[in-house]
């Protein structure tokens, strides 16, 4: 078998820290060398089952140890991996292992079976694995124009169809080496894990194993449990979503989080409000991380948090971020382009059509679909996504600016704007509200709250409240 760095990776975290706490859950405590034996065990038995290199296996759970040590052994037999959230379902499962091919499912049924089935059941030391071979047969080798592929995930597909994103074990090694630079974080370190794994391993649960912090697992995502949590195990890394910084920012109570050193949203832009409101009960600056599947994380804004907490900061060392005109070729400071972004670790494929990522790439750029603007010192704030932009009478319109607006009024849980045609402007805006429970508002005073805080051609001309809205599997706002 060729080298495995990514699994190589644990073994020299047990080798270097075996008697330090690597993960805290629901099941207590696991040492690093803990860690690597259950992941060790594993791996022989999916051997044995014939898990080996070219094949792509589906790793199904919750958030907790399993899921990890579930990644690492795949990861250890040769195979390419693709983590997948417990919550999907069956069918969805179905559809996943047909576009992707995957061969075989490790699932701990915790979100119900997903393959009618099992082959084998494999006992952990908490709970179990399930092992399905799917109908993709042994002979057809997952990605074989990737050279040692690790990790295979979709794009969230907020404004088109997803994509396979490839990323071989090199690739790994480069993005996380890339992103601690930044992070800086080591064995003094605990984060506070209350991101969905299935959507947030790399460069993460990855980069903390290979740098010696500890994860401690959220049980859920009350505001009190992760406040409990991060005291309890004197976290110092909160990496959480715009929704549970919201959550948190509301949180009645009086108990702070002392022990935190970084704050960190990411997933979805942040609005202003919710930086303000978090800082007010906790005393912590938001610094918002700019990640993206086909490179992990190249801008984060850990220099003027406190400042411009809406903007995605700076590049990190390793990487070069340009805002591009139509052509790909950089803009002056202060323009609104196409955001573009060079460096170590990028993706090596997408899965179909097989398209190697020099075929991809513009100028050496890859072309992230998002607007962006760069002040003069470097900074960089997000506008809205490429496909979603809305055209009134000549004058860009980014949905999420209006959307961030709608979302500081208490009663609204969620907004999504869009537009219809119209013959003289060309387009005009338009929106869905989701209320929180029990709520009420008056239509024509959401309007007018938004005629105060928006240029004119920016504000809603309609609004309705719906029920739910449709949501991507990584918890964006799915757009038409």
């Amino acid at each position: 078998m060729d080298q495995l760095p990514v699994y190589e990776l644990l073994k020299d975290a047990a080798r270097r820290w075996p008697e330090k706490p690597a993960v805290y859950d629901d099941y207590g405590m696991l040492t690093f060398e803990d860690l690597y034996l259950e992941v060790v065990e594993l791996r022989n038995r999916l051997l044995d089952l014939g898990v080996k290199q070219g094949m792509g296996v589906g790793v199904k759970a919750r958030n907790g140890r399993n899921f990890i040590t579930g990644i690492f052994a795949v990861i250890g037999c040769g195979a390419a991996v693709m983590p997948l959230s417990h919550q999907l379902k069956k069918t969805e499962v179905e559809d996943i292992i047909n576009e992707a091919g995957l061969h075989v499912l490790l699932d701990d049924m915790s979100g119900g079976r997903s393959l009618t089935v099992i082959d084998s059941v494999i006992p952990m030391k908490a709970e179990f694995f399930s092992f399905s071979f799917t109908h993709i047969a042994p002979s057809s080798l997952f990605a074989p124009h990737v050279q040692m592929p690790a990790f295979i995930r979709f794009t969230s597909g907020t404004t088109g169809k997803s994509k396979g994103v490839i990323i071989c074990h090199q690739s790994v090694i480069e993005r996380i080496e890339a992103a601690n630079k930044a992070l800086d974080l080591g064995t003094d370190d605990t984060v506070i894990w209350v991101l969905p794994m299935a959507y947030h391993f790399v460069v993460s649960i990855v980069l903390y194993i290979r740098f010696g912090a500890a994860i401690a697992i959220a049980k859920n995502f009350l505001a009190k449990s992760i406040i409990e949590i991060t005291n309890r195990y004197k976290g110092t890394l909160l990496y959480a979503s715009p929704i549970l910084i919201r959550l948190l920012a509301n949180d009645t109570g009086e108990e702070q989080m002392p022990t935190l050193k970084k704050v960190i949203s990411t997933s979805a832009a942040i609005c202003l409000e919710i930086c303000k409101a978090f800082k007010s009960r906790f005393n912590h600056d938001i610094s918002q991380a700019y990640g993206i599947i086909e490179i992990g994380l190249p801008i984060i804004n850990l220099v003027k948090s406190a400042e411009h907490p809406d903007a995605v900061g700076y590049p990190l060392p390793d990487y070069t971020v340009d805002i591009l005109d139509d052509q790909n070729n950089p803009l002056p400071n202060g323009s609104i382009g196409h955001l573009g972004i060079k460096g170590p670790g990028m993706f090596d494929a997408y899965l179909i059509p097989q398209t190697l990522r020099d075929a991809v790439l513009k100028n050496g750029y890859f072309l992230t679909a998002d607007y962006a603007c760069k002040s003069a010192d470097g900074l960089i704030k997000i506008m809205g996504r490429t496909k979603s932009v809305i055209n009134v009478s000549g004058i860009k319109v980014f949905p999420e600016e209006v959307e961030a607006v709608l979302e500081t009024i208490p009663e609204i849980k969620l907004a999504r704007i869009s537009s219809s045609p119209h013959p003289l402007m060309g387009q005009i805006i338009e929106g869905e509200l989701v209320l929180n429970e029990g709520e009420t508002i008056d239509v024509e005073d959401v309007l007018l709250y938004c005629r105060k805080r928006l240029s004119a051609f920016k504000a809603p001309q309609r609004l309705r409240i719906v029920d739910e809205l449709t949501m991507t599997c990584t918890g964006k706002i799915q757009r038409f």
